[in-house]
């Protein structure tokens, strides 16, 4: 497959969204850009929350991570559920309860402006970090096996990755999104499971011969029962998966943006509720993808790259597949990374304009002209980030992006734990200290217990962040820290 025809695959795609985009952005309001209206069909936006969800991490990454970890990521995926259950019974009834745009507004009522401002900007930082991770698989991958035979760089490639995004959602927003999230999640599906029936094919298996081959094969693992120090214990596993998914979804502007979109909490409930039980359906399959792969590779004689990330586009690219699977790959990987940067650039542009600058305190026509300028800011950021990103990292990106949010979504678990389970009246100047400690006080005692006593935490380090920022917050409702006098609980 050619470097030109992989890339007339990305601009058909592009011109796609840009119809869907049209569609739905025709006499786009603030409302529309920031909430969609609040009339979004819970049934779309579950579907479409797949896709943000997964994003190119999971399309690539998941897969790639068979190698070394088998199945094991199944048990942070059975962790969400738990996670999930708790968005839906606790978190989202108060969004609604307090008619929040930005979920953030909350931790100003609950304890004051800095507590706002520090929480938005957590949020801020983690969702730039991991929305560039994500986008910067798809952009080593076209950068891999298109422009970069072209002699493009790929500080041009992740340009025009983000200027595409940037068109297609300046103007509508999340009412936008909520569908070309749908149309991308759908292709994202049918990709792998027509690359999953021809690798099939290719080897002459049957569905049975297929599960079988998988289940009796080195990479079937799934719960690791091991030394309870090992980093992929199923206990931290899953306990840092049930965490993960209260952070990354129930305290993510992105990801509640939609389910705010949806007229009433009832509805917003049935969303959350089908689209965590499809989610774990679908991470079996990208994992089954991913010991398919392998084995293909084995059999084949094909080279496992050194980043395995890269595995499934060298298979479906490079290895004799035929074209069709190579058009599924490029248009699932494509799908896959759109669909969560997409959300994620919204979110940003609704945070900063209504957390950061409170441009919807100063009327309509004032939030729509910095609503423009943000999403414009928001889109260099993220180029710059992954450009810097390129240059440092060689690891699985999943584990690089699960890693970085322990640090930066635990002071927001703290925050909210806190307000929510507590009568704390924590002193609002010192919860940005406490919120910056608590993470370095968590690095710090990581790399402590690794070389003592050869602990390794895994996604369990985030649990640790929210305790510490927890405990930071009693301290600072008290008489304790360096004898000021600050509001008692």
């Amino acid at each position: 497959m050619t470097s030109g025809f992989i890339l007339s695959i990305v601009v058909g795609y592009f011109l796609l969204l840009l119809l869907v985009a049209q569609l739905t952005g025709k006499k786009a309001s603030n409302a529309s850009f920031f909430i969609g209206d609040r009339n979004a069909k819970w049934y779309v936006v579950a579907f479409g929350m797949i896709g943000t969800s997964l994003s190119g991490v999971t399309f690539i990454s998941v897969p790639g991570a068979v190698g070394s970890g088998s199945f094991e990521y199944m048990q942070v995926v059975f962790g969400y559920l738990v996670g999930y259950i708790v968005i839906a019974t606790v978190l989202m009834p108060l969004y609604y309860k307090l008619n929040l745009t930005s979920i953030y507004q909350y931790l100003q009522s609950r304890f004051g402006n800095r507590a706002y401002k520090t929480g938005a900007i957590f949020f801020l930082v983690s969702r730039i970090l991991g929305a560039s991770f994500r986008l910067y698989l798809v952009a080593s991958v076209l950068q891999t096996f298109v422009l970069g035979e072209w002699g493009v760089s790929f500080e041009v490639t992740v340009f025009l990755s983000i200027l595409f995004i940037w068109i297609y959602t300046h103007k509508g927003g999340i009412k936008t999104i909520i569908w070309t999230d749908t149309l991308q999640t759908l292709f994202m599906l049918t990709a792998v499971g027509f690359t999953i029936v021809l690798i099939c094919n290719e080897l002459d298996w049957g569905v049975g011969t297929m599960l079988a081959e998988i289940v009796n094969s080195d990479y079937s693992t799934m719960i690791n029962t091991g030394s309870f120090l090992e980093r992929g214990h199923f206990i931290k596993q899953f306990i840092g998966g049930a965490f993960i998914a209260i952070c990354m979804t129930g305290l993510d502007q992105d990801m509640m943006q939609k389910n705010l979109s949806c007229k009433n909490i009832k509805e917003a409930k049935w969303n959350m509720i089908s689209f965590s039980s499809v989610l774990v359906v679908v991470n079996l399959v990208f994992l089954s993808l991913g010991a398919l792969l392998f084995l293909y590779a084995n059999a084949k004689g094909i080279s496992i790259p050194e980043k395995t990330d890269q595995l499934y586009p060298l298979i479906a690219l490079q290895s004799g597949l035929g074209k069709g699977v190579g058009i599924l790959f490029i248009l699932g990987l494509v799908a896959a990374a759109y669909s969560s940067a997409d959300s994620a650039l919204t979110a940003l542009t609704t945070s900063f304009c209504y957390d950061i600058l409170e441009a919807d305190k100063k009327g309509e026509a004032f939030l729509a002209k910095r609503k423009k300028v943000v999403h414009i800011a928001m889109s260099v950021l993220l180029f710059l980030v992954m450009v810097v990103f390129n240059r440092l990292t060689n690891k699985n990106v999943i584990t690089e992006l699960l890693t970085v949010a322990s640090y930066s979504y635990g002071p927001l678990l703290g925050l909210y734990a806190v307000g929510m389970f507590t009568k704390w009246k924590a002193n609002d100047k010192w919860i940005p200290i406490v919120c910056l400690i608590a993470p370095l006080l968590s690095y710090a005692i990581s790399r402590v217990m690794a070389e003592t006593i050869g602990y390794q935490f895994s996604y369990e380090l985030l649990v640790l962040n929210g305790v510490i920022t927890a405990l930071g917050l009693y301290l600072a409702s008290r008489h304790y820290l360096n004898g000021l006098d600050v509001a008692k609980a």
